[in-house]
């Protein structure tokens, strides 16, 4: 799948490592954490070479198509699972080693354009853990990610623009207090890819 190739035309962030002060969530934005060199390479190798699918999803009383296109790795711990690819096990490793937590699954999201994105939601996983960490990595396009408080109305919802090799960390109760969003958009962008590595057991 080629949609877009000049990577050069995309908009890294300002560098750096910012800790939102926020209540009930560990937030953490770290711009800039692969090289623009690294940001290229790693994009223009998953946008061609992961087995991307539409899939469906339920919507009140019927089913639709999701607007991106997704792929699904797990078990990255166990060496007899030999199905990640070698660029996935070293965004992994790097992430392992910024963030110090373990991941052993990833969702791999393709917004093809402004037609794709993703409604209000909290990640869903197997895991028993409710308050599991979720590891967002964005290559590409940046798009807006917005976040609000499930419970309060007198949090006000924020805005982070993901820029192109930028990392979001959502630890703690993050994901069981707070819904976020990546909202369509009737603007002209590129493809944006978005790798949410997870914990999907309870060893982790």
């Amino acid at each position: 799948m080629i949609l877009f190739n000049d990577t050069e035309i995309f908009t890294s962030g300002t560098g750096g490592k910012k800790i939102f002060d926020l209540p009930d969530t560990e937030l953490m934005l770290y711009d800039n954490f692969f090289t623009k060199e690294e940001s290229d390479n790693y994009y223009t190798t998953l946008l061609n070479n992961t087995p991307w699918h539409e899939y469906q999803m339920p919507m009140y009383d019927k089913t639709v198509t999701a607007p991106r296109m997704i792929s699904w790795y797990e078990d990255i711990i166990n060496p007899d699972c030999p199905d990640w690819p070698s660029e996935l096990r070293t965004i992994n490793q790097r992430v392992v080693n910024e963030t110090h937590m373990k991941f052993n699954a990833v969702l791999l999201n393709l917004y093809r354009n402004g037609k794709d994105g993703v409604a209000w939601h909290s990640d869903k996983t197997r895991s028993t853990n409710k308050n599991m960490n979720i590891a967002s990595v964005t290559f590409g396009e940046t798009r807006m990610f917005r976040l609000r408080h499930k419970f309060r109305n007198d949090v006000p919802q924020i805005e982070i623009p993901l820029h192109h090799g930028s990392l979001l960390l959502m630890a703690g109760t993050t994901n069981s207090f707070w819904e976020h969003q990546v909202p369509k958009t009737a603007k002209q962008v590129l493809p944006r890819i978005n790798l949410t590595f997870r914990q999907i057991n309870n060893n982790l």
